[in-house]
């Protein structure tokens, strides 16, 4: 699990170590992390020129010891002092001692744009709103330049425990931050502007809690939660999965649904709606009900919503279901709010942008701006899991706690039908007996890599995708 701590936490968790620690051993040990990282993107640090984009404080301190440590190896390094009056006074001497030297802001052009490698030490973990004019300008020399960029712990301008990006920042192709990721690293759009992240440790490990801010599942995460059958299973015990979607306009919701469950492992779909015809031309196995979800037999969890149009009645059908609902696209416009807050059993609510800012009466580019907020909001409003669909999709739960992020999907799945895909395959896990936070986490890493091996780097429709699925099972239990 790769888990990422707020700003607040982690300083808590430096300065405990740091009252056991010699004085400056923790910036020391970043320093030569961050110069060994430099070094091996370089290759051959001899003769290579270096500048180091520094300002006040520690962040601009860490680029300083790293800029000393490649000048001793015979880089020709040059200090750009935003605030030479508050430059960290031990790194500034330190590369002032290997032989580098400092500019002026004002004079930078020159080295920023000839630069091999660019040390953005600007603004650290506490930085927030965009950056200043003197530090955008160099921001911009920065884009312009040849060189590789990396960024000090975070890149400047990005918000570290948000995410969000106010104004001109910093793009890297390498972030290096030390002791734990910080959630600005793993979402959207921070994580943009981020490039490749590597983790140094500094040994902060013990000091930190056992409850992150942000958790992001790896392949031995959702192989240990994917509901594997096994001699006895029947499918009753994989799952029964109740799919209510479709309409005469959208019956191809319907069939994507009912792929993505039956793809995601579900014992057996249950299809409910107008679209019955389609589905059982593609699925013969599934089982179709024309009396409405209350009257469609055992289930052990319900979707609905995908191109269910208008059809309020059966979203307040299934929503009274005392069984794990998932809510989808027309599903999320259609339901009532008290009804989804009244359930008792889970509730998953997998809106994209726009759909969750029509939910929380805001504008979506607010939504786009602060993912992790609206999430949370969204959570916490509807007393539901909430699935924030995007190129990362964050899972957050009603009742806090740290936040699930996945970034196993390709922009290929920015297609027609690839959310009903998802649809199904999460209402499967929630079938399963994974709870909605496990269904939805699990869901969108199998979807995202599904994406993926759909594509390999060529368009793909939602019904490649839904194939895929079982591709990328095999893939994380080997």
């Amino acid at each position: 699990m790769r888990t990422a701590y707020s700003v607040e936490t982690v300083r808590a968790a430096e300065r405990e170590l740091m009252a056991r620690l010699p004085d400056g051993v923790l910036m020391q040990r970043a320093a030569a992390g961050l110069a060994v990282a430099c070094a091996q993107l370089l290759g051959r640090v001899y003769g290579s020129r270096v500048v180091l984009l520094v300002g006040s404080g520690d962040n601009g301190g860490d680029a300083l010891y790293a800029g000393a440590r490649l000048a001793r190896r015979g880089a020709s390094v040059v200090g750009v002092l935003l605030a030479p009056e508050r430059t960290h006074a031990g790194g500034l001497a330190a590369l002032l001692r290997a032989g580098g030297r400092t500019v002026a802001p004002g004079d930078a052009e020159e080295p920023v744009l000839r630069a091999d490698l660019l040390l953005d030490g600007i603004v650290g973990i506490g930085g927030r709103g965009g950056l200043r004019p003197d530090a955008a300008r160099l921001a911009g020399l920065a884009s312009d330049s040849r060189g590789v960029v990396v960024a000090v712990d975070l890149p400047s301008g990005v918000e570290a425990d948000s995410g969000e990006v106010r104004g001109a920042a910093v793009r890297a192709d390498l972030t290096v931050t030390f002791g734990a990721h910080k959630p600005g690293l793993l979402i959207d759009p921070a994580r943009e502007y981020a490039g490749s992240v590597r983790l140094v440790d500094i040994g902060l490990g013990g000091e930190l809690p056992d409850e992150p801010a942000l958790e992001a599942l790896q392949h031995a995460d959702v192989a240990r939660l994917l509901p594997v059958p096994g001699a006895a299973s029947d499918k009753y015990r994989r799952g029964v999965v109740g799919i209510a979607a479709g309409s005469g306009r959208y019956p191809g919701a319907a069939v994507l649904a009912v792929a993505g469950a039956l793809r995601g492992g579900a014992g057996a779909v249950r299809y409910v709606g107008p679209a019955s015809d389609a589905v059982i031309a593609r699925f013969p196995e599934v089982l179709v009900s024309e009396g409405g979800p209350l009257k469609a037999g055992r289930v052990q969890a319900w979707v609905v919503g995908p191109g269910a149009g208008d059809d309020a009645s059966t979203v307040a059908d299934v929503v009274t279901a005392d069984v794990p609902v998932l809510i989808d696209a027309d599903g999320l416009r259609l339901v009532d709010a008290d009804a989804v807050r009244g359930r008792i059993a889970p509730t998953l609510m997998t809106p994209h942008a726009g759909e969750a800012a029509a939910l929380l009466g805001v504008a979506r580019e607010e939504v786009e701006g602060a993912r992790l907020e609206s999430v949370r909001e969204l959570a916490g409003r509807y007393g539901a899991t909430v699935l924030l669909k995007g190129a990362t999709t964050l899972v957050a739960d009603s009742g806090g706690g740290a936040v699930r992020v996945n970034a196993t999907g390709t922009g290929w799945l920015a297609t027609a039908g690839s959310g009903d895909v998802l649809s199904g395959l999460a209402g499967s896990l929630l079938a399963a007996g994974l709870s909605a936070f496990d269904a939805g986490s699990v869901g969108a890493y199998l979807h995202g890599l599904a994406g993926r091996f759909a594509a390999d780097g060529a368009p793909v429709g939602a019904h490649d995708v839904a194939e895929a699925v079982r591709v990328a099972w095999r893939d994380v239990l080997g």
